[in-house]
């Protein structure tokens, strides 16, 4: 349910304050976008606000980063299909909310659902076709919707009338049915047909009613239900219920937020939660109360049921998708790195070096890897393997491969430790493991051992952690073998004097060699971040054991000139820079870019 943090004000229709007063006092960008049919009901919620404790909120048709140094945002921004968001500033706490405002926020339909929904379980049961298209269930919902509904503006009496019907009696078909179940549009098909062989008495409703029913259809039937519009919004990267009480967002701009939606019931709760696994098609039960999946749009789920494992009541946490990843010009863009360690991240990638990205959870490990896929050579062959997908790599010889868990004897799992013994057998160019937890770990460096390139995130917060688990249970790998990793980037979200919490590469080290003698590993930081200054060093500037040793000789420069490898890596920091300075950074036009820049040999 969701729960405002105000009073609203009566309807503007029975209020003291009409639409056109409050229209009038809007921006002119704000008045033209309320103005549109499909966002009236942005202006009716400004409409309901307490003015007079909070100024008229401003209008973004997109926000930016350059916002997140406002300490009590009051702004609304669009996230599209006919919904917007606004943050509402709260002085007695750190976090502001974040409220959606969907067309059906005032609009009091459940009666009036209930009948539309009873309707469309009588033509679903005469129907046998089953469809999984989630744009074709979308088509066929709203075409039936329009065939049970009768829009009527003077309808506001009937539906009155209806809704005191329903609670005083529900029917025996009601009580049978109760709400219609999330899959039941996959069998909507053909819905002329079915029409003709009901007799039915249709439903009246407003234009608004309509509007709010239909959307509550789709977004509670084929979407993910309150959560949807958290899904949609672009700017969300984490969406967390740590068990009753309200669901929290992280903001890319605003940080931690609290948003509107609450569950104030344990059975309420656990309802939603079953029907949120049912719909990722990996039903939750007592007896396995945790569940990993994707979700339609690719996010990451993690969902642990039940009070007798999770005391604060049931609890899931949702990682968003993006759509578009973010490029390393973003990345540089947002401080995370800078134009030189770009650089040296390209000559190693190119140069088909070990690479592991290291951190905390949230440091922004997936994000990194992403971003510099555009650094491996255009022609390769990539395999990528995962627990759940959540990588996204630009090239067109790209096989995704992903885990499967089961909970019956129909199929087998397939681990990580089988994809990887089998990509070894596709000839790859590069393998990209989502992320090293276990004995998949040792086979990753046997790959090393013999050729394949390899690249992966890891759970350690410094280059000595990383070696200690990779050499302890359950990775176990052998210490003679730990060398064959070149490259690790060490990185964090970090607080920044000034700028709040941002994500930093502390560090990006090269893995020089393994002494057996003393048993130590040798490694040295190539750059370091400062946290006085927010800036980074080049520490192994005329000192890196990579660009002089490997790189180098591949460029054909000879031993005595190895120093020109620095002059390298200062050409290609000034390339990035260009194609920044020409803004040129969308994830997919820089690496088309890349290409470009590889085919005119601008690059030794």
């Amino acid at each position: 349910m969701e729960t405002l943090p105000f009073n609203p004000l009566p309807a503007p229709i029975n209020g003291r304050r009409s639409r056109e007063e409050v229209r009038s006092r809007l921006s002119s960008e704000l008045q033209v976008f309320v103005g549109k049919e499909e966002n009236h009901h942005i202006l009716d919620y400004i409409c309901r606000l307490p003015l007079e404790k909070i100024e008229i909120p401003e209008f973004h048709l997109k926000i930016s980063r350059a916002m997140k140094d406002i300490k009590r945002p009051n702004l609304i921004y669009p996230i599209g299909k006919g919904v917007a968001v606004h943050i509402y500033p709260d002085k007695a706490d750190i976090r502001n909310y974040y409220i959606p405002i969907e067309p059906c926020l005032f609009q009091d339909v459940d009666g009036t659902l209930e009948a539309v929904e009873k309707l469309l379980i009588d033509i679903i049961n005469d129907l046998d076709i089953d469809t999984k298209d989630l744009e074709e269930k979308k088509k066929l919902l709203e075409k039936a919707l329009e065939k049970v509904c009768i829009i009527d503006t003077n309808a506001k009496e009937n539906t009155d009338k209806r809704r005191k019907g329903i609670n005083e009696k529900k029917t025996a078909q009601g009580e049978k049915n109760g709400k219609l179940q999330s899959g039941f549009i996959g069998n909507l098909k053909e819905v002329g047909k079915v029409f003709k062989m009901k007799k039915r008495e249709n439903i009246r409703v407003t234009p608004e009613e309509f509007k709010a029913i239909e959307y509550r259809m789709i977004r509670d039937k084929i979407g993910m239900g309150m959560l949807e519009p958290l899904l949609l919004d672009s700017n969300i990267e984490d969406i967390s219920c740590s068990g009753l009480g309200r669901v929290f967002v992280e903001h890319r701009v605003f940080s931690s937020l609290k948003t509107a939606i609450t569950f104030e019931e344990t059975e309420e709760l656990n309802s939603f939660i079953i029907q949120m696994s049912e719909k990722v098609g990996k039903p939750i039960t007592y007896r396995d109360p945790i569940v990993d999946a994707a979700l339609p749009d690719g996010s990451r789920i993690n969902i642990v049921f039940g009070e007798d494992v999770s005391k604060r009541g049931s609890n899931f946490t949702i990682r968003k998708f993006m759509g578009t990843p973010i490029s390393i010009l973003e990345l540089i863009d947002f401080g995370t790195i800078d134009y030189t360690m770009a650089a040296y991240m390209w000559m190693m990638l190119k140069a088909g070096m070990n690479c592991f990205i290291s951190g905390e959870t949230a440091s922004g490990k997936t994000t990194m890897m992403n971003a510099i896929t555009t650094f491996l050579p255009p022609e390769s062959k990539i395999v990528s393997i995962e627990d759940t997908p959540e990588l996204q790599v630009p090239h067109k010889n790209w096989t995704r491969e992903v885990t499967r868990t089961t909970r019956d004897d129909s199929a087998s799992d397939v681990s990580m430790f089988d994809l990887l013994k089998a990509a070894l057998r596709q000839r790859p160019n590069e393998i990209i493991i989502g992320e090293i937890r276990g004995v998949e770990g040792n086979i990753a460096f046997q790959a090393m051992q013999t050729g394949h390139p390899v690249m992966s995130t890891f759970h350690a917060a410094s280059v000595e952690k990383l070696i200690q688990r990779l050499t302890g249970d359950p990775i176990n790998v052998p210490r003679n073998y730990v060398d064959n990793l070149n490259v690790v980037i060490i990185q964090s979200a970090v607080n920044i004097p000034g700028k709040g919490m941002g994500r930093r590469v502390l560090s990006i080290n090269e893995i020089v060699g393994y002494d057996s003698a003393h048993q130590a590993f040798n490694f040295m930081d190539i750059f370091k971040w400062d946290p006085a200054t927010d800036t980074f060093k080049f520490t192994g500037k005329n000192n890196s054991y990579l660009l002089e040793q490997k790189i180098a000789p591949r460029l054909g420069i000879p031993e005595n000139k190895v120093r020109r490898i620095y002059s390298e890596l200062d050409g290609r920091a000034k390339i990035l820079r260009k194609i920044h300075e020409a803004k040129i950074t969308n994830f997919y036009d820089l690496f088309n870019t890349m290409i470009q820049i590889e085919e005119a040999g601008l690059t030794t």
